[in-house]
C-alpha cells in the first residue's frame, strides 16, 4: 500500500527542515491535535498513540542529507516506512512531500488507508511548523 501526502511548500531552508525531522523530538510538533501519548525512545526512535488507534513505535531507519529521511515501524509485524522527501526551492524555501509504503493484507490495508492518509495529511501540513 502506498500513500502520499499533498506537496507542502515550506519557508524554511531544506537543511532546516532535514536536521528537524532526523530529531525525533521534532514529530511531536508535527502530531495531530488527537495524540494520545508521545514518547522519545531515544535519538532514533519514538512511540506515539493517537486517540483509537494502536501505539506506533517508528525508528530512523535511512537519511540522506538534506533530501530524505526514512523512518520504519519498530515491530515487525505491521512494516511500513514513512519517507520525508525534501526538494529545495531556493535559499530559504522547500517542498515537502510524505510517503507512506506498507505491506498490509487487503483487509488491514482497506481499514487503516483512511486514517494513514489523513494523518500522513496532518504531519505534512504541520511542517510550517518546525
Amino acid at each position: 500500500m502506498n500513500l502520499e501526502s499533498p506537496k507542502v511548500s515550506v519557508e524554511k531552508s531544506a537543511q532546516y527542515i532535514f536536521e528537524k525531522l532526523t530529531d525525533v523530538n521534532s514529530f511531536e510538533k508535527l502530531m495531530p491535535e488527537n495524540i494520545a501519548k508521545f514518547e522519545v525512545i531515544d535519538e532514533n526512535c519514538f512511540e506515539f498513540g493517537l486517540k483509537g488507534m494502536p501505539e506506533i513505535k517508528l525508528v530512523m531507519k535511512d537519511k540522506v542529507e538534506p533530501t530524505k529521511v526514512v523512518l520504519g515501524a519498530a515491530s515487525s509485524k505491521l512494516p511500513f516506512t514513512l519517507t520525508a522527501n525534501i526538494a529545495p526551492v531556493d535559499d530559504s524555501k522547500c517542498d515537502v512531500q510524505l510517503q507512506f509504503e506498507g505491506e498490509f493484507n487487503p483487509m488491514m490495508a482497506m481499514m487503516i488507508k483512511g486514517p494513514i492518509g489523513k494523518f500522513i495529511e496532518t504531519l505534512a501540513s504541520n511542517m510550517g511548523k518546525l
